[in-house]
């Protein structure tokens, strides 16, 4: 068979379709475009320069502290929901649970790497915590009352949001042994290592005692 055949049967086939759309979708940069429009901040040019909620809070609280829990809110709720809702797409399309794995990395992918932002984004937190609350809800469930915790705790973003991801893994290891109806845990460890890599810059910090706490 030529390998043009191949590469058109590649490009057409419907999962790697919605894994290319889970890719764009998960790189909508929800919490830039929501601090351009109500905040008129850059936050790719302020604080952390990321895109998540957490910079949001932390620059837009500079000009207007209520606003900046107004839009720290919905920016964690979209940037949750963009990998939600392809997932729920992929289930109605009747995709196995592999296909669906796929997505949820694709969108995480997208919200870390924006095809938008040069390939710039978030750490992906709240998104992974969306395709995990999908995927996995009970040991999302656990690892989200350890970021709460951990949140208050130590006040710093980082720090509960590293420990939300190790507790994911953990409970998921304790309860399942692997990842439920896939037998690898690849999937999540790649997931995990790109969250981990997106905060290289926080862990830094955190040992220089140079990272700031959210209040």
């Amino acid at each position: 068979m030529p390998i043009i055949d191949v590469l058109i049967g590649f490009l057409t086939n419907i999962h790697f379709i919605f894994y290319i759309i889970s890719f764009f979708v998960g790189g909508i940069p929800f919490g830039l475009m929501l601090a351009k429009k109500f905040a008129n901040v850059n936050l790719q040019e302020t604080g952390s320069q990321s895109i998540g909620a957490t910079n949001v809070l932390r620059v837009v609280k500079e000009k207007n502290p209520a606003l900046a829990k107004k839009l720290a809110a919905i920016t964690i709720a979209l940037d949750a929901f963009k990998g939600v809702f392809m997932l729920i797409i992929g289930t109605l399309m009747g995709f196995d649970v592999n296909a669906l794995w796929m997505m949820a990395l694709m969108s995480v992918t997208g919200h870390c790497f924006s095809p938008y932002l040069k390939f710039e984004g978030g750490k992906g937190v709240a998104t992974g915590a969306g395709v995990m609350l999908f995927l996995l809800p009970i040991e999302t469930l656990i690892s989200l009352v350890v970021w709460f915790i951990a949140g208050r705790i130590f006040k710093i973003s980082s720090v509960a949001s590293l420990l939300a991801v190790a507790a994911l893994i953990i409970s998921v290891i304790l309860i399942h042994g692997t990842i439920p109806h896939v037998n690898s845990f690849t999937p999540l460890v790649i997931i995990a290592f790109i969250i981990v890599y997106k905060h290289i810059p926080n862990i830094i910090r955190l040992f220089k005692k140079e990272e700031s706490k959210v209040v």
